[in-house]
This record gives structure tokens, sequence and C-alpha cells, in this order.
């Protein structure tokens, strides 16, 4: 090679003159030629001006390469070309690919091949650089082709396997194949007992075995050992396979990556011919039709979720094979297929053999050459959402009809704007005010409601079990380590995280805890490889945490981390006119429990349940309905079938030891004294100095108190 390019631009020449014979060649080839000495243009040919829209050579002779290279790419070529070591090989081919700038500004793609020697003692370059504009168009477009399938499946995330009965692996998705080659050298037919260890092969066993005699789907997860001895969790999800004969021959296993969720778009792309498969994997109802309204394929979810069976309706037509659909799906899917619009989150009621709350979502089908074709219909069951949402919003309408509490409402609207947000929360109140139903309400009325909620009491372990329970730890981190263990952390995955009484975390996990909250990762014990948290956290306290940070036993750190956004609960004797209502659910869930019809509680222990302080709050109160209901054999809770201790107490230890007074002549003082004894329940405080509420209201105004 060198001889010939000596030989074609002699040295005596200066390389200004070649060969006629080469120089003829050059000038008309149709690949872009040119020569770099000192850094600077010394030579190109004419396709090689061409290519950047020059009128001729001496445009460009004398110019840096650098000054070629569309802006954009300046850093990749300073990189690439630019810092090559000195030292290096002369004779070694350099190619690259970037964008050239032409003369009128516009980028074109080139690959660019080049060899390094030294002519006279300077650097010389001998390059020649190809047009890759069409490919570079090509690949765009099929990127473009891949991110429509990867927007339709997007949901799928999982590996996929089929397994034969003797536990031979006969299939394997690129996303399997991923999971299982950081553990084993994959082999045709090889057997799911090669990659685990005796005590986990016998566990998986037994799961398939269950699903086999039943034929019942089933969901579990177990670790696998990495090359590296690490262990990684991964969660099976295993069907059985039959025949048209209804034969068992096999199973169809979808393996989900626990530690780190994979990427399986690609697999999808790539394994189109599993789009069945795929389907039975999702949870939602999935239902593709033509632009004539004909059925083209649906998932096995559909099925359960609209009582039909799909190979029933495939092919026909969608008002046909629907004949349980409501009306508002016809529309939704006419919407998309008039217009090619999304119709998203159209939540409608509905149900073949139960009642269900389901949304929908059409959205517009195209086929590879992006020409529209049809409309997906996807329904998901939401009706746990709805029965909870339901829920808190009956307790909003009753408290309206007998006074609500501007607490709660508060209360009510800020777990709306909180529930989609990722934020962490801190809910503080006294104990058994409810804490943790205000996080479970979060945790399922926000876009993590599929995910796991998982709940650590931080005060009922000690420091080292905590740091275990939390992050989990592996093998031998400590003694007793016998095997890895999954932290709680790890198990929220996706979802929510409820770190109860937080107040009493040690100083060592509070810093460990800090870290997870700013950087999103944590460490098992004895492992020193960071862990992504994609989790959601919510702590509970009925401490002031406040306090504690000033008595330096909380880090104000990490106070402030945890105080993004406060839900204060107010205790229950700051709101008895959610009594009644309380009562009234008690009830509900105790006659169903006991097998009672009891209507409630007498006019007597109602006013006994008003006017008493509850230092136990909610539970408290869920406890004396509960003592009631054992010792109750008829249609009212009267006093007698009260604990004890509140039977010896009565309405008249809270109620004015003296007669009705003139507002006039009760002082401040007196006023902050009865607010003291009450707990600062205003009624109460009235109540006991024998004035109205309003007085106490007027006489505390402008106070500060």
């Amino acid at each position: 090679m060198k001889t010939q390019i000596q030989g074609a631009y002699p040295r005596r020449q200066n390389l200004k003159v070649g060969r006629p014979d080469y120089r003829s060649i050059c000038e008309n080839s149709r690949v872009g030629l040119f020569i770099l000495q000192e850094g600077r243009l010394h030579y190109i040919n004419s396709y090689f001006c061409s290519l950047l829209g020059c009128d001729g050579p001496e445009e460009l002779i004398g110019k840096s390469f650098k000054d070629l290279v569309f802006p954009d790419d300046h850093e990749r070529y300073t990189l690439e070309i630019q810092e090559l070591p000195e030292d290096h090989d002369l004779e070694i081919p350099q190619e690259h690919v970037f964008r050239l700038r032409r003369k009128d500004g516009t980028p074109v793609w080139v690959r660019v091949d080049s060899s390094k020697t030294a002519i006279d003692g300077k650097v010389t370059y001998f390059g020649h650089a190809n047009d890759i504009n069409k490919f570079m168009e090509v690949e765009r477009a099929y990127r473009a082709s891949l991110h429509r399938y990867r927007k339709i499946f997007e949901q799928i995330e999982d590996g996929l396997a089929e397994v034969d009965l003797k536990g031979n692996i006969t299939f394997l998705n690129f996303a399997a194949k991923k999971i299982l080659a950081e553990a084993v050298d994959l082999k045709p037919g090889m057997n799911y007992r090669s990659y685990l260890d005796e005590e986990t092969a016998q566990a998986v066993y037994q799961v398939y075995h269950q699903v086999f005699l039943t034929g019942n789907p089933t969901k579990f997860s177990y670790p696998i050992t990495l090359r590296d001895g690490r262990k990684k969790f991964i969660e099976d999800s295993i069907t059985l396979m039959r025949d048209r004969q209804g034969k068992p021959t096999g199973f169809r296993v979808v393996t989900r990556d626990i530690q780190e969720r994979k990427d399986a778009e690609r697999a999808i792309a790539e394994q189109r011919a599993l789009l069945e498969a795929i389907f039975s994997s999702v949870n939602d109802a999935v239902i593709t039709i033509d632009s004539e309204w004909k059925i083209l394929a649906a998932n096995k979810a559909t099925e359960g979720i609209c009582g039909v069976q799909v190979a029933d309706i495939t092919g026909r037509k969608f008002f046909e094979g629907m004949v349980h659909c409501r009306q508002v799906c016809r529309e939704v899917l006419e919407k998309t297929l008039q217009n090619g619009t999304l119709i998203k989150e159209y939540r409608i009621e509905c149900g073949v053999d139960r009642r269900r709350t389901v949304n929908i979502t059409s959205s517009p089908l195209y086929d590879p050459q992006g020409l529209f074709k049809g409309a997906v219909l996807v329904i998901r069951d939401i009706t746990l959402l709805r029965n909870l949402q339901k829920e808190l919003k009956e307790r909003h309408q009753f408290q309206k009809i007998i006074g609500k509490s501007k607490e709660m409402q508060e209360i009510y609207a800020l777990i709306e704007d909180l529930a989609d947000l990722e934020t962490t929360v801190l809910i503080t109140g006294e104990s058994g005010t409810g804490k943790d139903m205000v996080a479970r309400a979060l945790h399922y009325s926000g876009q993590r409601a599929f995910k796991p909620f998982v709940a650590v009491n931080c005060s009922a372990l000690s420091e080292g079990l905590l740091e275990s329970e939390l992050f989990g730890h592996v093998k031998g981190a400590f003694t007793g380590a016998l095997r890895d263990k999954q932290g709680r952390f790890e198990a929220a995955e996706g979802g929510t995280l409820l770190l109860d009484e937080i107040g009493d975390l040690s100083p060592y996990i509070q810093i460990k805890l800090l870290r997870v909250l700013q950087e999103r990762e944590y460490e098992r014990v004895g492992e020193s490889v960071a862990r992504k948290a994609n989790v959601r956290v919510v702590a509970c306290t009925h401490q002031d945490l406040k306090e504690r940070v000033d008595q330096g036993k909380f880090r104000l750190d990490l106070y402030y981390r945890l105080k993004v956004v406060e839900i204060k609960i107010p205790p229950l004797r700051q709101r008895v006119e959610d009594l009644p209502l309380l009562i009234e659910h008690f009830c509900r869930i105790f006659n169903e429990r006991f097998h009672k019809s009891i209507e409630g509680v007498s006019d007597e222990v109602l006013r006994l349940f008003m006017d008493y302080p509850w230092p136990g709050n909610v539970r408290e109160l869920e406890h004396v309905l509960e003592h009631a209901f054992v010792l109750c054999r008829g249609p009212l809770i009267t006093r007698e079938h009260l604990p004890k201790e509140m039977r010896s107490s009565g309405p008249e230890d809270f109620r004015p030891k003296y007669r009705p007074r003139n507002g006039k002549t009760v002082e401040l003082p007196e006023i902050i004294k009865a607010l003291e004894q009450t707990r600062w329940n205003k009624t109460n405080a009235a109540r006991l100095l024998g004035i109205s509420r309003r007085t106490v209201h007027r006489k505390i105004r402008g106070q500060n108190l």
C-alpha cells in the first residue's frame, strides 16, 4: 500500500503531481478521495468536490479536515481522529462515520477510511469518503418502524420461555436468554435444574408440578446464582400448554427480572411470532380490529374481563362477537376509526358474571408502512381502585350531611393531588388515627396502584435486623446469614414502601435511608454493588420529628427529605362529627364477623362517645366496639356492653360542672385552662365552661392560640 501511494505521488514532486494513469483513475472514481498532510487537505478528487457541493478543489485545498466536518460532529471528530496516540502503527487503517458540511451548509453522512504514513517526515493521511446518506435514511426508517411496534406493546417487558414436561427448555426469547446467560452457558435442550441449586430446583419443581395437576397458572419467584457468585431474583408466571386434544405438552413461562427490569421491547420486535403468547401474559384485555370492524386478534385476558372466548370472536365483526360489550366501547372505537385519534381512560361500569369498573383506551393501529389499519382497544380492570375511591367518597359525602371537618376535607384533596406524583410524603398524627390507611390510599390512587405496597415497622426491629430487613443481605454477610435475602426496598420495586414509626430510626439507618432518597440507590448488607431503587417512600410517625431534630436524635437533612409534603391527621377528639359514620362502619364489619344484626349504639352510648377524649383515636374506638359486640345480645349496644374503664366514667365527666354562664363573665385564662383539660377541643371546652362554642372562638381570636 505504501509503495503504491509513493509511486502514484512521488516525493520529488512534493505530492502535487501524480502519474497520469493514477491521476485519471482518481479523478473518475465514484468515491471521494483525499490526501491530508500536516493536518491540511493537499489533494481532493472531483467526486469529493461534488459530494460537498463545491465548484472545484481550490475551494477546499489547504483547509483542515475539521473545517469540513459538520459542526455538531466536531467533538466526535476530535476524539476519534485528532487525539490518536502519537506512537500508533502508521499502517493501521482508520474508519470513521460522521457528517461533513456541504457548501450550502447542509450535512451529508460519509464513511471515511484512511491510512496514515510519513512522507518527507510529514504525517500524511490517504483516504476516501463514501456517501452513506441513503443508508442512514434506511436506518432511520427502520428505527421508526421498530418504535411503532414498541408503542403498541410497550407494556411487555418480560422474557418468554417454553419448557417440556421433563423440564428441558425448548425455546427462549431474547430477554429470557439475556437473563439466564448471566448465570449459565446456554445449550439447546438444557434443563432448568442446570442453573439452580438443589433446594431452589426442588421448590421450582413443586410449583411446576402443581400447575400440571391443577391446570391453573401461577406466579413464583426464586433466586438464581450468577457467574460472579451474586444472587438475582427472578419471577416466573407459569401456564400449562396443551395440544388440540387438551393433552398437556409443556409449560409456557413469562420470566421477569425482579432485580432490574429488563427492556423486552427489542425482543417483542424480534419475536413477532410470539404475539399470541405475549398477549396471553398481559393482564389488560387487548382487542385489535381493522377498519371494517373485523376482530383481528384478542388476548387471553379478554375472556376473563369481557366474558367471551377468543377463538369464537376472532374474525367476526366486533358488534357480533362482543355481545356483552357496552355501547361506549363501540363509540370510542368508532371515534378512532373515523378520526384516527387516541381516546384515553374512558371509565365505565361493565361485567358479565360480576360487576367491574374498567378504563378503556382506543388508539390507532398502523401497519409497518405507517398506513392506518384499524384500532386497538385496551380494557383495564380497576375495580379494586374504584372500591377504594368509593369508600373514601362515601365518607366524604356522609361528612357533608352531618357537618364535615375542614381538616379531613383538606386531607382528601391532598391525597388526590399527591396520588400520581413521585414525591416523598410524611404522614403524622397520634397513634390510632389511621396513618397507614392514608398511605394505602396514596398508593392505590396513583400510577403505582398495580405495583407492590410494602410496609415495615421501624420501631419493631433492632438496628442490625432493620438494616437487613430494609436493604436485604447476601449470604455470609453476618452470623446467621445462611442465604441471600430480599430487602423491603427490593420487594417494593416499582411500588410504594411505607416506613412506619420513622422517628425511631437509629442514626446509622438514617444515613443509609438518606442515601436512598437522595441517589435512588442502595446496597445490600455485605455487598458493595449499588442497586437502583424505583420506589416511592411514604413515612409515618406519631412523634414530633422537629423536636427530635432539636434534641439531636434525628438528622435535619433526612427530616427535610421526608417532609417534602406532610399530611397531618387530626385526632378523633377533634373531629367527633365523624363518630356516627365510624360507628356505622365498624358495626357493619363486626356484624359480618360475629354473624350478628346489631343496629348500632344507644343514645346514651353515643353521647358518651361524643364526650370521650379518645386517647387511642380510631383504633381505640374499634376495640371498644369489638368488645361491645362480643357482649351484646340485643339490637343495640348499651353502656353495660362497654369496657369497664369506660363504664366507670360517663358523659357528665366531660360536661359543665356548673350551670350555663354569661360569656362576658368568663376570662381568657379560664378558657385556656378548659381547653387544656379537653385537649383543645373547643366544643368540649365550651360545655365545660357552660358557654357557647362561638364565645370560645371569639375570646381566643387574635391570641395566637
